[in-house]
């Protein structure tokens, strides 16, 4: 056999392949599924093609195909995405301006807002417990200027910014609670003093007047934190008392105070210290997630959660 022989045998073979190509083009077209007709696309799509015929795999790599107004759309395989989130998973956002759009996420302010009025109230309510022989609260007047009062005013504050409105009212609302108990025990302010005068013979009657005052400013409190309460009875079951039993403590200092009773300034003090335990349980409901927690803090609804009650 001659060369000639042996290219005119190659150049049969060339040609036998070429069929044989041209055969798996025709098959692999009439094997497309019928959505990538260019009928079925909508369009602002491109139409879909085959680029390499000669994958040994007999993979199909395919035009990207898009849709929307602005072309903002790409469909990988069966499944449609947004560019801006191809884009966002590989890095840069590919923004052209001098800085990237600043785009912030708040954290939950209120676990800290309870856990700031939990502690207060727990170390108060001990006082008021008589616990360990404490009966005088000047130690707590620190805590209720600045993790009682500031803090869980500013996480009130943030509540706003968040859009929760009971949170930022109750949250606020307390905090400023704990300033103004801080303001009537320290000396500066001179409240006291103004009930008591250091001389004279009427100590025991202003002392009375005082005691009364006091009671008044705590029956305030009460009133106001029922009212709350009944913006919880769509809640957990653990935030709505917290609030109910809140209302008690007050209900029970405020009337301590009115007969001068250490029993019931006791008994506040016990049911605060439970109002100090839900309040922390409620902050680890919001503040434990699976991400920095093994142990998770569920909440159960109220019965009847869901249905409407009005006064008619």
């Amino acid at each position: 056999m001659s060369i000639f022989d042996d290219a005119a045998a190659v150049r049969r073979g060339q040609e036998e392949g070429n069929g044989d190509l041209e055969n798996q083009r025709q098959q692999r077209s009439r094997a497309l599924p019928p959505t990538t007709a260019a009928s079925t696309i909508t369009p602002n799509a491109y139409s879909t093609g085959l680029l390499n015929d000669y994958d040994d795999d007999q993979a199909k790599v395919e035009k990207v195909r898009t849709s929307g107004a602005h072309d903002e759309y790409i469909y990988l395989g069966q499944q449609k995405f947004l560019k801006s989130d191809l884009y966002e998973a590989f890095g840069a956002p590919l923004n052209a301006g001098l800085a990237p759009v600043a785009t912030r996420q708040f954290a939950n302010p209120s676990p800290l807002g309870l856990s700031a009025f939990a502690l207060t109230t727990f170390v108060l309510s001990l006082y008021n417990c008589n616990a360990a022989g404490v009966e005088l609260p000047g130690v707590v007047v620190g805590l209720a200027f600045f993790y009682g009062g500031l803090i869980q005013l500013l996480a009130g504050m943030w509540e706003m910014v968040v859009g929760n409105t009971f949170g930022a009212v109750a949250l606020s609302s307390y905090g400023g609670f704990w300033l103004s108990y801080a303001a009537i025990n320290l000396p500066w302010f001179g409240i006291i003093s103004s009930y008591i005068p250091t001389s004279g013979g009427s100590d025991v009657a202003d002392y009375d007047q005082f005691r009364n005052a006091l009671g008044i400013y705590l029956l305030a409190w009460a009133i106001f934190t029922f009212m709350l309460t009944i913006c919880t009875m769509k809640s957990s079951l653990s935030f709505f008392a917290l609030f109910l039993l809140l209302g008690v403590t007050f209900v029970l200092l405020a009337a301590s105070e009115f007969k001068w009773s250490a029993g019931l300034r006791h008994a506040g003090g016990v049911v605060g210290v439970i109002v100090a335990i839900i309040a922390w349980y409620n902050a680890l409901a919001g503040l434990a997630t699976k991400e920095n927690s093994y142990v998770r803090f569920s909440t159960v609804s109220l019965p009847g959660v869901g249905k409407s009650w009005s006064w008619r």
